[in-house]
């Protein structure tokens, strides 16, 4: 004897009805949420560069995106990535714009409800600490009783905190001063701080414009990398449109496919009309051939590198408290 109940055809038919109702509202059959229950989707961008510009740019990613339904809206400009998070956090954007992995740790300890949805790796890594020609500060031991800019909990002060150690520097004996990029660029130019500790392509230009010099390079100098690009999103997006979490990815892989086959058009673009650098400073990105490598979250012996590096900064008190990278990754 069964115990289940063959249904009728006009049960049938009701179940059906509802299930096709519950799909209409953007609900599975089951009453749980589906991959998408949006047809828009706010993208934060910046001015400094990076793949995030190229594709705002270059438009075939939002093209793409449109192509299969959904709308894309470009929210900022932002000065840096600590900002995009705030935004998405507080739901005024739906994804952070390709920055820092720092920053965005940070913000998750203080409680931001956010997960990593993608890394990327620029190579070759460009990050510096630089200072004036003629300043006397040529080595990092010469930042003794100097001022360095750099971004709180961000690239530009963990790369100073590795740069420190490395020489055996205490950083008590350097002065942090904790500035955006927008106010530390003419503090230096001013000498109201001695060195910058700062990514592309503002290190270039500074570099270019200010006529100053590398002291630490983070691809010639730093040991292993610790900070990485990442874009993140909210829990809640990623757990309601996991359908568009994979189709932004995929927008992302395909323009940092494109960007690495493609330098020159890449660095035109990346240097902007107007341009925000001149020829000399794109030239030598140019030289430098920069390649794009997109790893996604389910890259385990990525994810083993990330929790290397907030290990390390965690020990450094870059970071306020240990966090487990694995608990932060989308379920795409």
């Amino acid at each position: 004897m069964s115990f289940f109940k063959t249904p009728s055809r006009r049960s049938f038919i009701a179940t059906s009805a509802v299930a096709t109702g519950a799909l209409a509202l953007g609900l599975k059959p089951d009453g749980a949420l589906a991959a998408r229950n949006t047809d828009k989707v706010r993208l934060t961008f910046g001015p400094s560069g990076g793949l995030t510009l190229i594709a705002k740019e270059r438009g075939a990613l939002e093209k793409s995106l449109n192509d299969q339904g959904i709308k894309v809206e470009w929210v900022g400009p932002f000065p840096n990535h600590a900002p995009t998070l705030q935004a998405v956090t507080g739901g005024s954007a739906d994804f952070s714009f390709g920055g820092s992995t720092t920053p965005a740790l940070a913000a998750i300890i203080a409680g931001s409800p956010l997960v990593f949805t993608q890394f990327l790796i620029y190579r070759p890594r460009t990050t510096a600490i630089i200072a004036k020609d003629g300043s006397g500060i040529d080595k990092v031991e010469d930042l003794v009783g100097k001022s360095v800019a750099v971004n709180r909990s961000g690239l530009g002060e963990f790369l100073l905190v590795a740069a420190l150690e490395k020489h055996g520097v205490d950083r008590s004996k350097v002065n942090f001063v904790y500035l955006n990029p927008p106010d530390a660029a003419p503090a230096l130019a001013s000498g109201k701080v001695d060195a910058w500790s700062m990514w592309s392509p503002g290190v270039d230009i500074a570099r270019h414009e200010y006529k100053a010099h590398d002291v630490f390079l983070e691809e010639r100098d730093l040991d292993f990398q610790i900070d990485f690009t990442t874009w993140l999103t909210s829990r809640k997006f990623a757990s309601e449109n996991g359908d568009i979490v994979r189709l932004v990815n995929k927008a992302f892989q395909d323009e940092a496919d494109w960007a690495t086959a493609h330098p020159e058009d890449a660095e035109k673009i990346a240097q902007g009309t107007p341009p925000r650098y001149g020829d000399a400073v794109r030239d030598r990105f140019l030289a430098l051939k920069r390649r794009y490598e997109i790893h996604p979250v389910t890259d385990e012996a990525f994810v083993a590198q990330l929790q290397k590096a907030a290990d390390w900064l965690v020990e450094r008190k870059v970071l306020p408290e240990q966090v487990k990278i694995t608990d932060l990754l989308a379920q795409v």
